[in-house]
């Protein structure tokens, strides 16, 4: 495995000001930022309630100091785009995809949501068909919060379902009632979005098989044009985890969520949803994630907000986690990255590797070292990759492949 190399550069030092000028990105960070696509996450770190399951970077309160709350959140964030506009300077490049997550976005107004887009707007270059998404939890949404978002050039919305079974709602802490998800994706369309996805779950503890035919058959009833499943992960420091440890709550069962994957691959396709990343469904090409497509490249996007993470030709960085804190260093003229690290060339083929092997198309064999050539060979005799492809130059996972991602991808990269 190779070394990361973690650096203090003078774009990203904790230092009181903000240096000017376009010299705050090394020059390889420069490299290829009019070639490289490039997109923009936007964090809200904001939420009603903290689901037992969430280890993201979010708060219930709206007293978190000056610039921290809901009411001055939207001129907070807009304060960093200005900062990333003159970082990246003249060779900003065109945004393709916006992508504003959280948290619950929607909890700020959706006038809101429409100021930080036209900020983007207003300075950076926009494709003309960018792709604009935000996530929202259904019971955030409106029919006519969703009219504001969708004339204001949002173009897609992603739900949080994650389950049509009363009980694993609230073993997870989700507010909103089984059916309000599929409600919601019926008021999106009426409002014009043509893109429409539900997250779903799986794996809860006393989720049954039942439970999980409903809310594979909840959302294939809903217009829907996406649909992201995922494993429930049982995350160090959850109140899921304390439940769990104080044996509450039993862990999820490896061969139990095979099976609900399975049992949803195969109804996803059956409806004509098919999988282009090992927990993404899409209904065409069109419908595909774009946004998530850039991180899976491992192209160029910078992240606005409390903890949100940025990429910038293999320089990474994070941002302080703290909103308050966040809103300090930006109202003082500083940036507000904790730390960064410069990903050396063998650190971003890894990268490569590890992304593209959970994407149908998979990536070339020669994208892998010998040795992981070798492993692929043994992985086709195994069925974790299909023989074709690799056959014909490219490591593609199996149906089987793909119950077993992980593992395939740390066998081909140590």
């Amino acid at each position: 495995m190779t070394t990361t190399t973690t650096q203090t550069l003078p774009l990203l030092g904790q230092t009181p000001a903000l240096p000017a000028g376009p010299s705050m990105l090394p020059a390889s960070a420069r490299d290829g930022l009019r070639t490289t696509p490039f997109g923009l996450y936007v964090h809200v770190p904001f939420c009603a309630t903290r689901c037992g399951y969430c280890d993201f970077n979010t708060y219930t309160s709206d007293e978190l100091g000056p610039g921290a709350n809901r009411s001055e959140y939207a001129g907070t964030a807009i304060a960093e785009l200005r900062l990333a506009a003159d970082v990246l300077g003249p060779d900003r490049p065109e945004v393709q995809t916006v992508f504003v997550g959280g948290g619950t976005p929607t909890l700020l107004p959706a006038h809101d949501l429409v100021a930080v887009l036209d900020a983007v707007r207003e300075l950076f270059p926009v494709a003309p068909d960018v792709e604009v998404t935000t996530e929202a939890n259904p019971e955030s949404v409106t029919p006519e919060s969703l009219a504001v978002l969708r004339a204001g050039g949002f173009t897609r919305i992603s739900l949080g379902m994650q389950s049509a079974a009363e009980h694993v709602l609230a073993v997870l802490d989700r507010r909103h009632t089984p059916g309000r998800a599929v409600q919601a994706a019926h008021e999106t369309r009426a409002a014009g979005f043509e893109h429409v996805n539900l997250d779903l779950i799986y794996g809860a503890p006393g989720e049954t098989d039942a439970d999980w035919q409903a809310s594979i058959e909840a959302v294939l009833a809903a217009p829907v044009d996406h649909v992201s499943a995922y494993a429930l992960i049982v995350e160090h420091g959850t109140r899921l985890a304390r439940r769990v440890a104080r044996g509450e709550l039993p862990m999820p069962d490896d061969d139990v969520l095979a099976d609900r994957y399975e049992q949803a691959d195969r109804a996803f396709g059956g409806a004509g949803l098919g999988w282009y990343e090992v927990s993404n469904w899409a209904r065409d090409r069109a419908a595909r994630c774009r946004h998530n497509e850039l991180y899976w490249a491992n192209a160029n996007w910078w992240g606005i907000g409390p903890g949100a993470h940025s990429h910038v030709g293999g320089l990474r960085w994070w941002n302080v986690k703290h909103p308050a804190a966040y809103a300090d260093r930006l109202a003082a003229g500083a940036h507000p990255a904790a730390d960064t690290e410069l990903l050396t060339p063998a650190d971003q083929a890894l990268e490569r590797v590890m992304l593209g092997l959970r994407l149908r198309d998979g990536l070339p064999l020669d994208a892998l070292s010998d040795a992981g050539r070798a492993r692929a060979a043994e992985s086709v005799v195994r069925g974790l990759l299909e023989a074709g492809p690799h056959a014909a130059g490219r490591a593609v996972l199996t149906d089987r492949g793909r119950l077993l991602a992980d593992a395939v991808i740390r066998d081909l990269t140590d």
